[in-house]
């Protein structure tokens, strides 16, 4: 298959996810401060002053080195979270459509269950209930985001099972696991990329709403969603504070969807008239 790389949403999604990831990666380098270094006298400095590229917070941290840290967060906990709801939704999802019968009904009761739950609402009360850390936010934001995939991989595999090379696969002697890795898997690669570009983008936020609320990682750690909660305060004389973080997560949220769409355009013909 082939990918076109000069569409206008891959351009703009891959610049923009380029930039987030070098300086997540290399950040560093373009400051020599500290994501936690305090300097009382150097507070609440607007962007370009005394070396601050981005300015400072109303305890004289840097700016620059605290959107770096925060980047790393959220694009860590963000994999994290893409990879191990993807996993456990395309195996539970796979198999409910391939074996159907029982083992069907009971994970869609359970799929059902948790579906019930606002995300954002039950990845409070787990936090609420577990306490601050980073494996904590990973368990509560991948406690639902497992389900798109299993109800996709569900709804494929149930299309493929009844296919002729799946059927004869199975009459000459080919086992579950046989038939799942070296059928059904394969197929279900292209959508699960997809739904996990998008999944990732709402981990993002999801992981930023937890924070400004208090409930993400423990506060020492600097993430975007903090940064936006303790600018919020000086919004009205130190506009950075928050501004900064924002377009953090905008950018990083932004980039993700358009790629996202992108693949979907690459791998459904139908929609290439909707390229922009």
């Amino acid at each position: 298959m082939k990918f076109d790389f000069f569409n206008l949403k891959f351009l703009i999604g891959a610049f923009l996810l380029g930039f987030i990831l070098f300086l997540a990666v290399f950040g560093n380098l373009l400051t020599p401060f500290g994501a936690n270094r305090q300097n009382l006298l150097a507070s609440l400095l607007p962007p370009l002053t005394d070396g601050h590229l981005l300015g400072t917070d109303h305890l004289g941290r840097d700016i620059l080195a605290r959107m770096i840290s925060g980047a790393r967060v959220s694009l860590a906990i963000a994999a994290s979270v893409v990879v191990i709801s993807g996993v456990v939704g395309v195996t539970i999802g796979a198999l409910s459509g391939y074996l159907r019968g029982a083992w069907d009904l009971v994970t869609q009761k359970i799929v059902e269950s948790f579906w019930a739950f606002p995300p954002i609402l039950l990845a409070i009360a787990i936090l609420a209930f577990l306490g601050q850390s980073l494996t904590n936010v990973i368990f509560a934001l991948v406690i639902q985001r497992w389900i798109p995939y299993s109800r996709m991989a569900r709804a494929q595999a149930m299309v493929l099972r009844s296919l002729a090379y799946v059927e004869s696969s199975r009459v000459m002697g080919g086992g579950l696991l046989w038939v799942i890795r070296r059928h059904i898997l394969p197929n279900l690669m292209a959508s699960a990329i997809i739904v996990g570009t998008f999944s990732m983008a709402t981990a993002i936020l999801a992981e930023a709403s937890l924070s400004f609320l208090g409930l993400g990682v423990p506060p020492q750690i600097a993430t975007w969603g903090g940064m936006l909660a303790e600018g919020r305060s000086y919004i009205t004389r130190a506009w950075w504070l928050a501004v900064m973080p924002g377009a953090g997560i905008f950018m990083t949220v932004l980039s993700l969807n358009l790629l996202g769409d992108w693949l979907r355009d690459q791998y459904d013909p139908k929609k290439t008239l909707n390229l922009i």
